[in-house]
């Protein structure tokens, strides 16, 4: 995870419930060091110092590039957003190829800062929990063969959308990359911790209600075609990041629409990685 305890942004890992401060100045470089920078980190963790006061940061403030963001990649989300009206006019319920647009990095923000409602001046905020896919190891035309041993770990990311700026602009970047619409974190999970990452589970919460549950094993293109299909064109580089989409149950689903409001909480826990939990103002 990424901290500053007042000291400047460092990187620390979670021991129990303490953070350990292991001495590394950022996220991106430890990233970047491969295999034998996170061997040094396990070396380092049992002296390493305990962090008080602490407030936690994304765990990747400033991402490479734009976030990658997934849309529409599982089934039961693709045919609730087919029949929600907000579709922009796509033909296909279920798409043929991963739908992939962006998140600008000014989007990002951390577990407990405030989703910014006032960015969406249509009144349809929404919500959509996803596992987000970190990158280890770059390059271009990866295979899907290979796609995994790519990979540094896994994170949680709220795909915050205004749904009615989304409908009318038809590409989804306006809808979807305003300020505060990409809370991140807590933490990094590394991949050694989810050598199948379909095992894994997502689960979403609004103020206390259950909106959504789903094994990672429901995505309609799983994690390497994703890293395959995106690399293919484009060079992927360490700390790249990769939203997976969203399972069904998110505002737009429900009839009529439940959207978020001033006051409320949207919780996203994926077991390992932790909670992800942010006010909306």
């Amino acid at each position: 995870m990424t901290f500053d305890d007042g000291k400047g942004a460092r990187v620390g890992v979670l021991d129990g419930d303490a953070i350990r401060d292991i001495g590394a100045p950022d996220m991106l470089g430890l990233i970047a060091g491969g295999a034998a920078a996170l061997e040094a980190v396990r070396g380092k963790l049992a002296t390493a110092p305990v962090v008080t006061g602490a407030r936690l940061l994304a765990p990747i403030p400033r991402t490479p590039k734009n976030i990658f963001c997934v849309g529409k990649n599982y089934h039961e989300h693709a045919k609730e957003f087919a029949g929600s009206g907000f579709d922009g006019g796509a033909k296909e319920v279920v798409p043929s190829y991963p739908v992939v647009f962006s998140k600008p990095h000014t989007a990002i923000i951390a577990n407990g800062e405030p989703i910014l409602s006032a960015m969406d001046p249509t009144g349809g905020l929404d919500y959509e929990g996803e596992l987000a896919v970190v990158i280890g190891q770059g390059g271009r035309g990866i295979s899907k063969a290979d796609a995994l041993a790519h990979v540094f770990g896994y994170t949680i990311v709220n795909d915050v959308t205004a749904r009615h700026m989304q409908k009318r602009h038809s590409q989804w970047i306006l809808g979807k990359g305003l300020d505060s619409f990409a809370p991140m974190g807590p933490a990094i999970m590394t991949a050694d911790e989810a050598p199948d990452p379909t095992k894994l589970t997502l689960t979403t919460w609004l103020n206390g209600e259950r909106r959504q549950h789903a094994p990672l094993s429901d995505l309609i293109f799983d994690i390497p075609t994703l890293i395959e299909a995106i690399s293919a064109h484009i060079t992927l580089e360490p700390g790249d990041m990769i939203a997976t989409g969203t399972p069904a149950g998110v505002g737009i689903g429900f009839n009529p629409p439940k959207f978020m409001q001033p006051g409320d909480v949207v919780r996203i826990e994926v077991p390992g990685i932790g909670v992800l939990e942010n006010p909306v103002v």
